[in-house]
């Protein structure tokens, strides 16, 4: 493992296995220190398996990794003791007032009560709650308990944030704010890995690792992955979609189609000779075109593409 103090992570054929099910599958990717690193990938892709084995809480089967320098498998307290962790569930304890649940987690990282006492301040006031403190946390909302907990996670002031899916089952809103924070621990000086499944969340990221089925399948800027698309890009709206998706599926030129909301997003390698022969067969097939026209590809368009080209791989 290369010994490069700008590293904050480090893997290296990384695999777990669960009996027979290989949950991660020989990755390789480094975080630099400092950075915000999106770790994306469906349900049950194998993110929360690695974010696992980088914490010290889980053995890896074959490989090796080092976080903040320390070696995952033979260091886990090490680790512990330089990172942040939070969840999806938040890890709060909803019988707790705020205050208690700060004074709780500072206790857990081991601070002196005065660190508590300064820290916990500078707690309640990035997550908003001052003037809250007696609150019980069953009675906060999502978003609040969401900031509370990312708080509660930095509190000893970690090289390293580990947020495995922190903004699932929280409104739009919440998860905007939240994101403000995430850019202001990481301008503070921490490296930030945070696994999500949701695609306008990954445009926040330096940099981002795609995982499904457990293979990294991607690895870049945004704007480098969306380099990876193949062709240009067509959306198309049409009355029936689902008939119209058919239909279109079919047309030898056409590399894949998807839907998206409303509408369809069709891949083609050349848009100027796609739009009249598509416009064309959906009218033969009486299916109505309200709209089609060029659009730039997002990183759900590549993420499917890419998943898409995996399916198709191992069918072969």
């Amino acid at each position: 493992m290369a010994n490069n103090n700008d590293i904050a992570i480090e893997v290296l054929d990384l695999t777990k296995q669960f009996g027979k099910f290989t949950a991660v599958d020989s990755i390789n990717f480094h975080v630099k220190r400092g950075e915000i690193f999106g770790f994306l990938g469906p349900n049950g892709a194998g993110k929360s398996t690695t974010i696992r084995m980088l914490c010290g809480i889980l053995n890896p089967t074959s490989g090796t990794g080092t976080v903040a320098g320390f070696d995952i498998a033979k260091n886990p307290e090490d680790i512990r003791r330089n990172i942040g962790y939070m969840s999806q569930k938040f890890s709060l304890y909803e019988d707790l007032t705020v205050e208690e649940n700060i004074e709780f987690f500072g206790g857990i990282y081991g601070l002196s009560k005065a660190e508590r006492l300064e820290r916990g301040k500078q707690v309640l006031e990035m997550a908003g709650l001052e003037g809250r403190q007696e609150s019980l946390v069953a009675q906060l909302s999502g978003g609040w308990k969401q900031r509370l907990s990312l708080g509660c996670a930095i509190i000893h002031r970690p090289k390293i944030l580990f947020l495995d899916e922190p903004t699932s089952g929280v409104d739009p809103i919440s998860r905007r704010n939240f994101w403000d924070l995430i850019y202001r621990v990481a301008d503070e000086g921490s490296t930030v890995l945070v696994t999500t499944h949701y695609m306008d969340e990954a445009e926040h990221c330096d940099r981002l690792c795609l995982i499904y089925r457990g293979k990294l399948i991607a690895l870049g800027t945004p704007n480098e992955l969306k380099l990876l698309h193949n062709g240009d890009l067509l959306k198309v709206e049409c009355h029936p979609l689902m008939n119209g998706l058919e239909v279109i599926e079919k047309m030898p030129f056409v590399y894949d189609v998807a839907l998206f909301g409303a509408s369809l997003h069709i891949s083609v390698e050349d848009d100027k000779k796609a739009v009249p022969s598509i416009k064309a067969e959906l009218q033969k097939n009486n299916i109505e075109v309200l709209d089609i026209q060029k659009i730039d590809p997002t990183l759900e368009d590549i993420f499917v593409s890419l998943i898409e080209s995996e399916e198709q791989t191992s069918k072969q």
